[in-house]
């Protein structure tokens, strides 16, 4: 029992699942505050991991020169994909981005083959940062986190913590409760005279760019980008822990993020253990363990069933925070 409890704890806080409350809290920028129907932060993610991880890899460039260059990729993105629809209906966002994120990914898995290197990933650029570990090398293993991990999980939730407060800060000052009343009903806030489209596309680029915060960190953890690792399910992954936190609070898609993936962890390996082994509860013919990974999203699946049907703002939200005016 303490193994499957350590390998949940290990899963909710690892390098990935932080990359995913990243994506989350940038998806909460955009949905939960502004009400902006982004399918596509999975590209977000990747330009910001790509960008950083090629420039390293391919160009030499030092680490902060890669990190302000996934950026300026990710405000790009946002401005690529806002200019032609953030002036149009909610859906329209919604349709471009998900097209967009999966024309990148097909992008990075087809063309430039040198710098993007197909399916294989960009790898080779974490040396300079894992130099400025300051965990000894002698130190084994920290909470079941690797020394590389344990670097990378102090620099990602130091950076959470970062932007959390940035956002409490900002979603209280009178820009934020522009972006707010933008999600109740633009149309009033436009009679106001101001400019709901600037607006929209600054709430764009800010979630944009926390999302390639996401793409850095799950980058710097794996030691490698794959454009696999940007599929769509990784945004509606990404919208399913901002839902079970809670839309529109700030520790909403934290939460969130490490009761999925912790879930996720325990789940799986509660029924690995009751399908194998001579004391195993579940006889194979019902499941055998090659089909543990599918069961256990189909678990928590029917869990978020429940949660939406009996509370829809998920756990620290407010009811009328998911209701979206989509004009």
């Amino acid at each position: 029992m303490f193994d499957i409890l350590q390998s949940a704890f290990h899963d909710a806080f690892s390098p990935m699942a932080l990359s995913f409350v990243l994506a989350a809290i940038g998806l909460n920028v955009h949905y939960g505050y502004t009400g902006l129907l982004n399918f596509g932060q999975a590209a977000f993610c990747a330009v910001g991991a790509y960008g950083m991880g090629v420039t390293i890899a391919s160009f030499g460039f030092p680490l902060w020169l890669a990190l302000l260059t996934g950026i300026g990729c990710a405000v790009l993105l946002a401005l690529l994909l806002g200019i032609p629809t953030l002036r149009l209906r909610a859906d329209y966002l919604a349709i471009v981005t998900i097209a967009a994120a999966e024309s990148l990914r097909l992008v990075f898995s087809t063309t430039f083959k040198e710098y993007f290197h197909a399916r294989d990933g960009v790898s080779a650029f974490t040396s300079e940062f894992r130099s400025m570990n300051p965990f000894p090398e002698d130190m084994g293993s920290f909470l079941t986190f690797s020394r590389n991990d344990a670097w990378v999980l102090l620099v990602g939730w130091v950076l959470v913590v970062v932007v959390c407060v940035l956002l409490f800060l900002l979603m209280r000052s009178p820009w934020g409760r522009v972006l707010r009343s933008i999600r109740e009903d633009e149309d009033a806030v436009r009679s106001l005279g101001k400019n709901v489209y600037f607006y929209k596309m600054q709430a764009l680029v800010l979630g944009g760019v926390i999302g390639a915060f996401g793409g850095f960190i799950g980058g710097l953890g794996l030691a490698s980008v794959q454009p696999d690792s940007f599929n769509t399910d990784f945004t509606f992954i990404a919208f399913t822990m901002l839902i079970l936190g809670g839309a529109a609070r700030i520790i909403g898609p934290v939460v969130g993020a490490i009761l999925f993936w912790g879930g996720l962890s325990l789940i799986g390996s509660v029924l690995t253990k009751l399908s194998t082994g001579e004391n195993a509860i579940i006889p194979a013919s019902l499941m055998s363990s090659d089909q543990v990974s599918n069961v256990r999203f189909m678990v928590v699946g029917l869990v978020l069933m429940l949660l939406m049907i009996y509370r829809p703002q998920g756990i620290f939200g407010d009811r009328k925070e998911v209701a979206l005016d989509a004009r």
